[in-house]
């Protein structure tokens, strides 16, 4: 009998929830002060908490150049209830549909697993132990059935309400740039920061509830208990591949047409209200990078939770029932909510923003100052949760393990996530030369922007891999798969931090158009775009957390769906291997052709509707008539909410079809391929297109002498600029954020049907046999 963890049982029971509670009650402190921000014409009512603290005694600008104050807040009302609207409807349409799938799969779970034992209610040997006996498959079936429900449920809330805080602070991060670029970013920040907490605790919440309920049927059975956990992974990540195709073509097929006929062909600023795509590009924004993000990182937590606690539950820990140690990565989750509240609290109340350069890095130091505190927030944790030695299943064997070993393998995510982070900034800030050297190939033209592009995207890969390679090969050697779990886990800690960072980029962009469309002075729309080059290196930033964070879940997956499908080696040699690793690789490709085919497609129509409306509404670009918002916003829903269903049927049917009729070996092989190449297209996209945006926006902020040599707006680099960003918009918005949930999808869609798989896989082979 090995020792226990240093936590008494009942400190677990109520730290967790506590943690989770804490993380709640502060995401709403911050939506308070939000809210402070009255979007009336009232001077004084603006936040009165922050007076005299990162305005830099500011007067209003408005005031000082004679523009009439209350129309232009009146204006700023107006076109946030329409944003606000449309993100609402698209997700209610959205989520009719989804609902349905949700439905269906849910039922297709709970058929699959319960034919595994012919539906019968006996209890069974266990599967890695049949000297026990184990709850019978079916109540596995209907347990599984239940997690997945609440994962999808969890997920559709977590991107619901990061929509609906986004659309409350984007006017008022608008009105708070009259009073500074310090007073808007602090709102931006605050609103990032109320997603984050939620989505982190609501996570963190749901899942400790599930395991508490279903652990009062399960009782002793805690193998049975965690594999029907794995469920809530899956429902966490086939809601958030919806959110993200359908939100990813909604916002890309806006933009594209927003972008072509406005800025290209009618030479107008981004954002004019004049363009009639303009409401519905600035909707994009929310459902797309908000709902679809914040859905995808619920997803990646949820996944690398299941995949620790199944492969815990055939450790010792789970062998002798030590619950403190069994919900160490609950822990560390809880530590990390702990962590990022302290880490925000340097961001909105200790440092203060007095000028635009500040801006980016008081965004990087969040990333820094998170990760130093949650390393030791998590020695804190290895040392009272978990015993001093223990052992690990590693594929049939137990591997000793000592606290601190498992503790190093939880850093080297922490750290590596820190590496790409900072990475995908290098390779795409346009501080820096690789993105300053995209927009001088503009000089020459769109052909050479794209190639520098491309090139950029390919080598921003290199270093990022050998960052996961090398928390994978330090993890597994330590703690094998579990090992790589919570590195997982450990990149993901400070979920809560990436995602206030993430979310602050899209605010922001909504408040520039905001301060466009309601006829803003020149002034506030540079502050505006000044927050906004920064959010955008920051979601290029969170992207390359997710892809990094997906990679380390789907092995974990990979490695517990491998042990649970009782497959002792996966033989690269073997052709059923094989044939698997090349489909497999395939994959990411196949899907990526979808989606920019959709992107493509929808904008294609965008673009006919808004010539359309230039050309047959009389007065539009004179700005004497509006134009027609509705119909682009409809073109954008209808295209997207029909464009999303092919894609994710690939990546749901793929493993199904694949685990049925070749069976477990070749599934093994698919899913590896796909892991793979799906890293590499995923990071390349993203990063390619983050680049071609970040060097348009360098040209048009003409901030140095030689972006000034190349602009001003409307001038032959910048229109290629324009278009390098147009073709950059699906592979960093659509194609790649969507690939890293193709990975880990197919991964836990594996684990959860391995039962049916080990028991009728392989159909083909076994009919040709």
């Amino acid at each position: 009998m090995l020792a226990k963890a240093l936590l008494p049982e009942l400190w677990t029971e109520i730290l967790v929830p506590v943690c989770a509670v804490v993380g709640i009650v502060f995401s709403l402190f911050q939506w308070y002060v939000v809210s402070c921000v009255k979007l009336t014409a009232d001077h004084s009512d603006s936040s009165p908490s922050e007076d005299g603290k990162n305005g830099h005694g500011d007067y209003l600008i408005e005031e000082e150049e004679g523009v009439n104050d209350q129309s232009v807040v009146a204006k700023c009302a107006e076109i946030q209830t329409a944003i606000s609207e449309g993100a609402t409807s698209f997700l209610f349409t959205e989520y009719k549909y989804v609902g349905v799938f949700m439905v269906f799969f849910a039922a297709i779970i709970f058929l699959f697993l319960g034919s595994v034992e012919g539906f019968s209610t006996k209890s069974q040997p266990c599967p890695y132990d049949k000297s026990k006996t184990c709850k019978p498959a079916l109540a596995t079936a209907v347990f599984s059935t239940i997690s997945f429900v609440l994962g999808a449920v969890t997920s559709v809330l977590s991107g619901f309400l990061g929509m609906k805080i986004a659309t409350y602070a984007n006017a008022r991060t608008t009105l708070e740039a009259r009073r500074g670029v310090g007073k808007a970013f602090i709102v931006a920040f605050r609103s990032g920061a109320v997603m984050g907490f939620l989505l982190a605790a609501n996570g963190l919440l749901v899942l400790y509830i599930t395991i508490n309920l279903f652990k009062i049927y399960y009782g002793d059975d805690w193998e049975g208990l965690f594999e029907s956990i794995t469920g809530y992974g899956l429902g966490g990540s086939s809601m958030a591949l919806f959110g993200r195709v359908g939100g990813g073509i909604y916002t890309k097929a806006a933009d594209v047409g927003a972008d072509l006929v406005g800025k290209v062909e009618r030479n107008i600023p981004e954002d004019d209200p004049r363009n009639p795509a303009v409401i519905a590009d600035n909707v994009g924004d929310n459902v797309g990078d908000i709902a679809g993000m914040g859905s995808d990182l619920f997803g990646s937590y949820a996944e690398s939770s299941c995949a620790a606690l199944v492969v815990a539950s055939i450790s010792s820990f789970g062998i002798n029932h030590d619950f403190t140690a069994m919900l160490f990565p609950l822990l560390i989750s809880s530590m990390g909510i702990l962590v990022c509240l302290i880490t925000t609290l340097f961001a909105t109340d200790i440092s203060e923003i007095k000028a635009v350069k500040e801006i980016e890095p008081a965004l990087k130091n969040q990333l820094i100052i998170s990760t130093v505190i949650m390393t030791v927030g998590i020695a804190l944790v290895s040392w009272i949760g978990l015993p001093s030695s223990f052992t690990i299943f590693n594929f049939g064997t137990q591997k000793v393990v000592k606290n601190w070993e498992l503790f190093l393998c939880v850093a080297v995510g922490l750290w590596a996530g820190l590496i790409i982070g900072f990475v995908t900034e290098y390779y795409t800030s346009n501080a820096y030369s690789p993105v300053q050297d995209v927009a001088d190939s503009c000089r020459t033209g769109a052909a050479t922007n794209v190639i520098f592009g491309l090139a950029l995207g390919y080598k921003s890969v290199i270093i990022p891999i050998f960052a996961i390679a090398v928390s994978i090969f330090v993890s597994f050697s330590f703690a094998a798969m579990y090992g790589v779990a919570v590195a997982a886990l450990g990149m993901l800690s400070t979920i809560a931090t990436g995602l206030a960072i993430d979310a602050y980029g899209p605010i922001s962009d909504n408040a520039g158009g905001i301060a466009e469309m309601a006829g803003m002075s020149h002034r506030i729309r540079e502050r505006t775009d000044a927050l906004d080059a920064a959010g955008n290196t920051t979601a290029a930033i969170g992207k390359g957390f997710a892809i990094g964070s997906a990679a380390l879940v789907s092995l974990a997956l990979f490695g517990a769906f491998v042990s649970r499908a009782g497959i002792q080696t996966v033989d690269v040699l073997t052709p059923k291997v094989v044939i698997g690793l090349l489909v497999g690789a395939m994959l990411p490709y196949w899907f990526s052709a979808m989606t920019m085919k959709s992107v493509g497609s929808a904008a294609l129509k965008m673009v006919e509707e808004v010539r359309r409306q230039f050309n047959t509404i009389p007065g539009l670009m004179e700005g004497t008539a509006k134009p027609d918002y509705a119909t682009c916003v409809k073109i954008s829903t209808d295209a997207s909410i029909k464009e999303m269903i092919p894609p994710g049927c690939l990546v749901m049917l793929t493993p199904l079809i694949v685990g049925f009729f070749f069976g477990v070996e070749t599934l093994s092989g698919v899913l590896a391929g796909s892991l793979i190449s799906g890293v590499q297209i995923a990071i390349s996209a993203s990063n390619t297109g983050g680049a071609w945006d970040n060097a348009k926006k360098y040209i048009e902020a003409g901030a140095s002498e030689h972006a000034r040599s190349l602009g001003p707006k409307g001038s032959e680099p910048h229109k290629a600029a324009v278009i390098g960003d147009t073709i950059g918009d699906p592979l960093k918005d659509t194609s790649g954020p969507s690939l890293n949930i193709l990975i880990k999808l197919m991964a836990v869609e594996s684990l959860v049907f391995a039962p049916f798989f080990a028991t009728h896989g392989g159909f083909l082979f076994r009919i040709f046999s």
